[in-house]
């Protein structure tokens, strides 16, 4: 038997575990500040700028820096950049903690960042070094992608019942013992790996590369929430300039951090598109749903959140039924019929209304998530195995860096156009005795016309709070029949993208299927 198709032994499953723990911790990071920013804004008073900082970034940083820590990791191996960025993640986190002002959380946030995203690309690239059999791969793959999608979930959870009994720093505190233990077991039980022929690591492409995602994706998201301004405007353009010299860099230098040949390989390009689309669909929703519970539905965050776990259900069933069928069912059957699935999803948000029951806003949102989740899966096993081993970083980076984008993206539009709604249908349907200033800021949000509401009396308060509901039902109505028009679209797409891949994804890595596959990349 030989080295290609060697199937993992218990070390290997139990790395596995020690893998998926810092996914887990990453994840939850990005949702466990949601209930800590009343605390931290009383104990440290941030002004409203440095508020927004804390918050983002982290996730700035996180995106702007995947492709050249993950280019970073095939030349000074895996395992070192992964232990490397725990200890980092680990100091950051208490440094975090223990901040004595906004400047200093936000500098901790900062690094938080940047060795978050040594973390990602390397537990997804070891994955692939770790898992040759296809089969036992993509079950590990399955598992990664669960952990990530249940971190999302339950950081907020997290981070409320912490608050519940605990200081704000807490919050933070979450990460350090499961950084220890990678720390521990990790040497051990993790294999190193590195690319044969490394070459420089390109400093000017991953200074290009940091400086295109960074005002790219932080343009859109305040685009997304403050709607238009010259700024983020401005700072989009720029990132979508300085990307098309990354992208120049890439072509022309010697030793690029991404092989733009990947790209060519249509199980990886394919790959990455599904999964940015998924993406894109489900993240542009996610803020429909949690505003529906939290303010349509009345509930306060911490139960809102738990509410939200329900759909995780339908999350779980996806994963195991995609990763039970990949053998028996053609790739791009499965896919499309993901889709579709999540379609389906969208098809029942567009019937919910105000007074609607909370089970159908709960199942809607799970059959959106276990079709949209269910396909990420399946392609982001699709995406590794379609790389070189010795890419292996680099093409997880990529796939990640393409995810974030495509979350940002789905907020941005998917909520711009649920708000053009909300104010049109607003407009003609407040109380005409409602003060004008009360008029203007429910204009804005719902979480405005909520406030405003609670401080009319009696009935012109139920009359606003009526209106408002019902105008933000309408606007997700909208947002649902355009992510509906999104998946019929990616359900056709996606039948031709992948239609060719199936036969040659499925044999193990370095038969002839896949040796042609490889054989189109130049590799530096």
């Amino acid at each position: 038997m030989t080295a290609t198709n060697a199937r993992a032994d218990r070390r290997a499953w139990m790395g596995l575990l020690v893998l998926l723990l810092p996914s887990l911790v990453l994840s939850m990071d990005m949702g466990v500040l949601f209930f800590a920013v009343p605390f931290i804004s009383a104990d440290l008073r941030p002004s409203g700028t440095q508020q927004l900082w804390i918050m983002d970034s982290y996730s700035l940083l996180l995106a702007g820096l995947l492709i050249p820590m993950g280019a970073l990791g095939d030349r000074i191996g895996r395992r070192r950049l992964l232990l490397c960025g725990a200890a980092g993640f680990a100091a950051a986190s208490l440094l975090a903690a223990y901040s004595g002002g906004a400047v200093q959380l936000i500098a901790a946030r900062a690094l938080l960042g940047v060795t978050g995203a040594t973390l990602m690309p390397s537990t997804l690239a070891l994955i692939r070094n770790m898992f040759q059999d296809p089969k036992q791969r993509q079950r590990a793959i399955a598992a990664w992608t669960a952990a990530i999608t249940g971190g999302a979930t339950l950081g907020p959870v997290a981070g409320g019942l912490m608050l519940e009994h605990f200081r704000w720093s807490s919050a933070f505190l979450l990460s350090v013992p499961v950084m220890a233990l990678l720390l521990l077991t990790g040497p051990s039980l993790l294999p190193e790996y590195r690319a044969p022929r490394r070459g420089d690591f390109d400093l000017l492409g991953a200074g290009l590369s940091t400086a295109s995602l960074l005002p790219l994706v932080y343009g859109v998201k305040t685009l997304a929430v403050e709607g238009w301004s010259p700024l983020p405007a401005l700072l989009l353009v720029a990132g979508i300039a300085l990307g098309g010299l990354f992208i120049h860099r890439q072509r022309t230098t010697a030793h690029p951090l991404v092989d733009l040949g990947l790209f060519r390989i249509e199980a990886f390009s394919g790959a990455v598109t599904v999964n940015t689309v998924a993406m894109f669909a489900m993240m542009g929703f996610s803020l429909f749903t949690s505003q529906y519970l939290q303010l349509v539905k009345g509930m306060d965050p911490l139960t809102a959140s738990l509410w939200a776990l329900a759909p995780s259900l339908g999350v779980g069933v996806a994963v195991g039924a995609c990763s039970a069928l990949s053998g028996r069912v053609r790739l791009a059957h499965l896919v499309t019929g993901g889709f579709l699935v999540g379609g389906a999803g969208f098809a029942l948000m567009t019937r919910v209304e105000p007074h609607s029951p909370l089970a159908l806003v709960l199942t809607a949102a799970g059959v959106l998530c276990a079709g949209t989740v269910g396909t990420t899966t399946l392609t982001a096993d699709l995406a590794l195995s379609a790389a070189p081993a010795e890419q292996a970083g680099a093409a997880a980076a990529a796939s990640e860096t393409a995810t974030e984008l495509g979350s940002s993206l789905g907020i941005a539009v998917l909520g711009a156009a649920g708000a053009a709604v909300y104010r049109s249908r607003l407009d003609s349907a407040l109380p005409a005795h409602l003060p004008g200033g009360a008029a203007r800021a429910a204009h804005e949000t719902l979480g405005s016309a909520v406030t405003v509401a609670a401080q009319l009396p009696g009935r012109a308060g139920d009359e606003l709070l009526t209106a408002a509901r019902s105008a933000f039902t309408d606007g997700m109505h909208l947002a649902a029949l355009v992510g509906l028009v999104l998946m019929a679209g990616a359900a056709l797409g996606a039948g031709r993208l992948l239609r060719h891949l199936p036969d040659a994804a499925a044999k193990p890595a370095g038969t002839p299927a896949t040796d042609a596959l490889s054989e189109k990349l130049t590799i530096p």
